[in-house]
């Protein structure tokens, strides 16, 4: 059985599903107004090492898979050629645990977790990564880490010490990790998203189909949960766009640029 862990997690911004057996034992944010004038005290270098501990605290929680093992492998394989998003180097590990889930940071951190692997073919992953990038590119991550940073973490202000970021404790970084599993994209943000990474594979050489193909096999999630009026996959998706409407769209562009389908494949379950 895989590994246990407690940390908090970031729900990849495709919306997708958090399986009835959750892994992570997530803090409840404490409720705070955060001050306008907070906004403009977290300078760029405190982002920084704020990003920088949260992702080696992420990776310090979680059982990362050596490079030699066989997740490992495959995301290295997937992920070969994909160095940066704008500028911004991407790095990627696999976690090994049971939620079927993935998340990206604003430092160009992208980490895959084995459970969603294990569902998902070569193409839908590389959908899942191109969007995640896209988000990085366009700095929505970074945004988005800085809202949740200021709202939960660091809602009763910035401490620093001569312009250096305060470390966080483990329960700073707990109401973090609630903010930012809460935290959503606009519609806006999202199809820019969608387009960013059709183009990022397309330019790095996999086949841009895989957009597609990871919308579809997450449209099969949300009608997997049915009548779970209640269930996590849901309420996900009921706040971000219509996937029959991002498929077509993928779909549609692949079609009029003439790229080739990729061959069916069966995920590596």
């Amino acid at each position: 059985m895989k590994n246990f862990v407690k940390c908090a997690a970031v729900l990849f911004c495709l919306a997708a599903v958090m399986p009835a057996r959750a892994q992570f034992n997530l803090k409840k944010a404490v409720s705070g107004a955060v001050k306008a004038t907070q906004a403009v005290t977290l300078t760029d270098e405190q982002m920084a090492a704020y990003v920088k501990e949260y992702i080696d605290w992420m990776d310090a929680n979680n059982p990362v898979c050596e490079a030699d093992n066989p997740y490992a492998v495959r995301l290295a394989r997937l992920t070969e050629g994909l160095a940066d998003a704008d500028g911004i180097p991407l790095n990627f590990k696999v976690y090994y645990v049971i939620d079927v889930n993935a998340f990206a940071c604003a430092d160009g951190s992208i980490r895959v977790f084995s459970s969603l692997m294990d569902i998902m073919s070569d193409e839908e992953l590389l959908g899942v990564i191109g969007h995640e990038v896209g988000h990085i590119a366009h700095r929505d991550s970074k945004k988005g880490f800085r809202t949740a940073l200021l709202a939960s973490a660091l809602k009763d202000g910035v401490s620093s010490s001569g312009g250096t970021a305060a470390q966080l404790t483990d329960s700073q970084l707990g109401d973090l990790g609630e903010a930012l599993v809460n935290a959503t994209y606009s519609q806006k943000q999202e199809r820019d998203a969608d387009d960013y990474g059709y183009e990022f594979l397309k330019t790095a050489g996999k086949n841009p189909w895989a957009m597609a193909y990871s919308f579809r096999r997450l449209k099969q999630m949300q009608e997997e949960a049915g009548a779970q009026k209640n269930s996590k996959i849901n309420q996900l998706f009921s706040t971000h766009p219509d996937l029959d409407a991002r498929i077509q769209r993928m779909e549609e562009r692949a079609a009029a640029e003439g790229v080739e389908k990729p061959a069916e494949q069966v995920c590596a379950e």
